[in-house]
């Protein structure tokens, strides 16, 4: 007994030394790990002094703090950042959709701001700055080494005022300016219209008023169509939308699906993730849909098109999308400054992540650009064209009555619009021609 004892003693005792043999490098490791962190933060604080007190002219040591810790965010990646209190809450603005500036959503790559899209209606957008454009210059000063918050402040104005941009953009051989006005933005976040029996909902950013613009002017489309069996599809436009509020773009993917997941995130942690599921009702009725999305969509737009797309619930067409498949949470910090940091990846219903890969469309579909003297060539061939029915004395045609005459009339006008469509938008004109060869086969038994 007295044996037992003493190896269950000893027993307990190697568990003991065993324990602490494990756990005595990991402690030391943990311990050296923070008196590094600490040293460097004394590091920190003994170039703060000396910059104060020795540096060639007085500094300014809030401004000089905020420099360093957006210098901090902005190293871990292009959409982390610091914002003043003056930016804060002019991006509190920007989610209710008005404010001011030139229209573009931009990031930064190599060095230099890209455009990820410019908002459509803006002062940006109208003159002709698209979306892949990299900004060198703002009003002949390089915006390179400088990083995004700053080359944002050197774009920023009064409302009025102009601002010169230089522009490298792929396909042209030189730099060129662009001259633009600065405006006060308001966004209409949804866009509706109907071209022939299609309903084309032009969704240009996801901001508070996005999901109550669509479902108002989705209702507003059927009903002067005449009813939802009037209409044989519907066209969500994506093209150029930079994205944003994230709980809008589920709620606008959820307003067309019924059931199943949207879209995921996984934060570092895995407790940390989230997954947001679609609710019963479809505002479409079960419709066909088509997305179109370009270089520009990004974010948010990406959800609702990954989303349809893993559901068989839409045919996305157009071009690779952006890619920005991270999710920023704006944290309030004291002082009203806040911290946009990345919390999170998301993931669409099958499971991939489109970080730096994009939406890649079921139908890839270039936007043709216009030749130079395209209208003029139109307008020659369209005087060109003649016909039996120009022809003076021709026959009637006997075998149709006058209202199936009306009839191809129509269908012809309906035809020839379609084809106007093709030369001034063709993705979305391509989009249309879809839905109405899915309304051709007619439904699925």
């Amino acid at each position: 007994m007295k044996k037992f004892a003493m190896a269950a003693f000893g027993g307990t005792l190697a568990g003991i030394v065993a324990t602490t043999y494990v756990a005595g490098p990991l402690l030391a490791q943990e311990g050296a790990r923070e008196a590094t962190v600490y040293e460097q933060l004394d590091l920190f604080g003994d170039i703060f002094e000396r910059i104060r007190a020795q540096y060639v002219e007085e500094v300014d040591e809030k401004e000089l703090i905020e420099a360093a810790i957006g210098g901090m965010l902005s190293s871990l990646d292009p959409h982390s950042s610091y914002l003043s209190p003056d930016d804060a809450a002019s991006m509190q603005v920007q989610t209710k959709g008005e404010f001011g500036g030139l229209g573009i959503e931009v990031t930064q790559e190599e060095g230099f701001v890209k455009v990820v899209s410019p908002i459509d209606g803006t002062p940006a957008d109208e003159a002709g700055i698209e979306a892949g454009d990299f900004i060198t210059h703002v009003d002949g000063e390089s915006v390179l080494g400088l990083s995004l918050d700053e080359a944002v402040d050197m774009m920023r104005g009064p409302v009025g005022s102009e601002i010169i941009i230089t522009v490298v953009r792929e396909g042209e051989s030189e730099p060129f300016d662009v001259s633009i006005i600065r405006d006060t933005i308001k966004l209409t976040a949804v866009r509706a219209r109907t071209e022939g029996d299609t309903v084309v909902m032009r969704i240009t950013t996801f901001n508070r008023q996005t999901t109550p613009n669509l479902e108002s002017g989705l209702k507003e489309q059927i009903e002067a169509a005449g009813g939802i069996d009037k209409v044989n599809g519907i066209v969500l436009d994506l093209r150029n939308n930079p994205g944003g509020l994230l709980t809008e773009a589920i709620q606008v993917a959820d307003s067309f699906l019924d059931s199943g997941e949207i879209v995921s995130t996984r934060g570092r942690n895995p407790e940390d993730g989230e997954r947001f599921n679609a609710t019963p009702g479809d505002l479409s009725g079960g419709k066909p849909i088509v997305v179109l999305i370009n270089g520009g969509s990004a974010s948010a737009s990406e959800i609702v098109a990954g989303a349809l797309q893993d559901h068989r619930r839409a045919i996305v067409v157009g071009t690779k999308s952006f890619g920005k498949g991270s999710v920023q949470t704006v944290m309030p910090l004291r002082g009203d400054g806040a911290m946009r940091l990345t919390t999170a990846r998301y993931y669409t219903p099958s499971g991939r992540s489109i970080q730096a890969l994009g939406v890649s469309p079921d139908i890839v579909v270039e936007q043709p650009r216009r030749r130079v003297g395209a209208e003029e060539e139109d307008a020659s061939a369209a005087n060109r064209s003649r016909s039996e029915a120009d022809l003076r004395g021709r026959l009637n045609n006997d075998s149709l009555t006058e209202d199936e005459i009306r009839q191809i009339e129509e269908d012809r006008e309906k035809a020839e619009k379609a084809a106007e469509l093709r030369e001034q938008d063709y993705q979305l004109a391509y989009a249309i021609d879809i839905l109405k060869g899915l309304s051709a086969l007619g439904p699925n038994d």
